[in-house]
């Protein structure tokens, strides 16, 4: 199987979603790459983008025609400046021509040049991609790849090369039992296990500085969700909650800094019901700015963007964890986070929200564990227990927004997280009739078993079943 990095698991971005957003994004940077290598950039005089399956049927509301062409003018989902991009949109539109690459100008009418096919679907994945460049030349480029989730994208054609980096780890894992072998057998911490891996790829300083610019990424987003309110872009008219409840729980505290937020919130006591409002706040709050087009950290998905912020920032406030303790929780719930991409899916168009808010609550809830000093079986059966009780949850956008009822799904995510984790923590494992290996199979089964209009159409469930006007779409 492919070797999978925890920086593969968690990757700075832009919402709302990872597999309709950010996938389309870089599949419009790799293909503008592969122009450039075979000469061709300069010979382009017209990009058509065709949309199939899942990314067709909710890409409007998912924000995929904005990220095919924010990525066509060669900008990047880390880097972008988020707070221009209708700015950016209404410009293509109004003059209908694109700075491709940032570099020359081409004429592009989104409403032509990128096709939906509502009822067409790719073979190998729903979220197919295809862009068809003319070339002056009188020839024609074309190429077609498949948002995966979580970001990944593939080609077609090379399929059998897989996606990963072509490393040999010290500890290769493709299931949980292979992360319980090498722990025992050295010893290990399963975040000890990961760090030796991860030398493979960057340095350690490398790999701890990423980490917690990955961390600073989460708590500016929890940050600025929770002091921005407002209304929600997209037509349905979401009031943002997130800057309410912290108002509340903190006594309307006056903070000008992300660090001095989280510090007045550690300084304070707070009952049980009060912790868990803060709980549902975090989360609340990712989501909210992922939903407004905002910089979030793909963990494993933008739609479950919220669940290990939440979760980490839980364990920041209330157990005061230090930086090496941030570490290890990421570094745990990118190795959780693999196995499933490795033996299921992180796509909900390929096996529902189990498959986004499921995969975070797992992450979350085996990370939490281990950093609570629980020990390695421990820490997989919270990641268990968590999935468990998310098998067969469908993905049933309404309007095809990342909003209802993806935002609040966060929150209960995030809740499982850490009901998981305190069960495990007072568990004998082997005591448990279930393996975090079951349950992956046990989920990439339903996911195949799964009716297609519960997998990111809005085909089904509350997307047809709540009558909404989207005329502000």
């Amino acid at each position: 199987m492919q070797r999978i990095s925890v920086f593969d698991m968690l990757k700075i971005g832009v919402g709302p979603s990872s597999s309709h957003t950010m996938g389309p994004w870089r599949a419009a940077e790799r293909f503008l790459l592969e122009l450039t290598d075979a000469e061709q950039f300069e010979a382009v005089s017209r990009i058509t983008v065709e949309l199939y399956g899942s990314l067709a049927k909710t890409g409007r509301g998912h924000g995929t025609d904005i990220a095919v062409m924010m990525g066509l003018r060669g900008e990047d989902p880390v880097t972008c400046d988020t707070h221009n991009i209708d700015d950016k949109m209404a410009r293509i539109k109004n003059e209908e021509e694109l700075h491709l690459n940032g570099e020359r100008y081409i004429p592009f009418n989104p409403d032509i040049d990128i096709v939906f096919h509502f009822d067409k679907t790719l073979n190998f994945h729903p979220n197919g991609i295809r862009f068809i460049a003319d070339l002056v030349t009188q020839q024609t480029v074309q190429a077609t790849y498949y948002s995966i989730g979580g970001g990944f994208i593939v080609k077609d054609g090379d399929l059998e090369d897989g996606y990963g980096d072509e490393v040999v780890l010290p500890y290769p894992t493709d299931y949980a039992k292979d992360v319980i072998k090498h722990c025992q057998e050295n010893n290990f911490s399963i975040a000890e296990m990961v760090a030796k891996n991860e030398k493979s790829w960057r340095s350690e300083i490398d790999v701890h500085e990423g980490l917690l610019n990955i961390w600073h990424t989460m708590a500016d987003c929890v940050y600025k969700g929770c002091h921005t309110d407002g209304y929600l872009p997209g037509g349905l008219n979401v009031v943002r909650r997130a800057k309410k409840i912290q108002c509340k729980l903190i006594d309307n505290a006056n903070c000008t800094t992300r660090d001095e937020w989280i510090e007045t919130i550690k300084s304070r006591s707070y009952n049980f019901q009060e912790m868990i409002k803060w709980v549902s706040c975090f989360a609340l709050a990712v989501n909210e700015e992922n939903a407004s087009f905002g910089r979030v950290v793909t963990a494993p998905t933008n739609g479950a963007s919220g669940v290990i912020p939440s979760v980490l920032m839980y364990y920041v406030c209330f157990y005061d964890a230090t930086d090496e303790d941030i570490v290890r929780f990421l570094m745990v719930a990118g190795e959780i986070g693999s196995l499933f991409k490795k033996n299921a899916t992180i796509s909900a168009a390929q096996g529902g929200c189990q498959a986004e808010i499921g995969v975070s609550s797992a992450m979350a809830a085996g990370a939490l564990t281990e950093c609570l000093g629980g020990s390695v079986e421990q820490a997989l059966m919270a990641a268990e227990i968590a999935m468990e009780h998310h098998l067969g949850m469908t993905c049933d956008p309404i309007g095809g927004l990342v909003q209802i009822p993806c935002i609040e799904r966060n929150t209960m995510g995030a809740m499982k997280a850490i009901t998981a984790s305190n069960l495990a923590l007072e568990s004998l494992p082997q005591d448990a009739k279930v393996s975090l290996d079951a349950v992956i199979k046990t989920m990439w089964e339903t996911a195949l078993d799964m009716n297609d209009k519960y997998k990111e159409t809005s085909d089904g469930g509350l997307a047809v079943n709540v009558a909404v006007n989207l005329a502000e779409c």
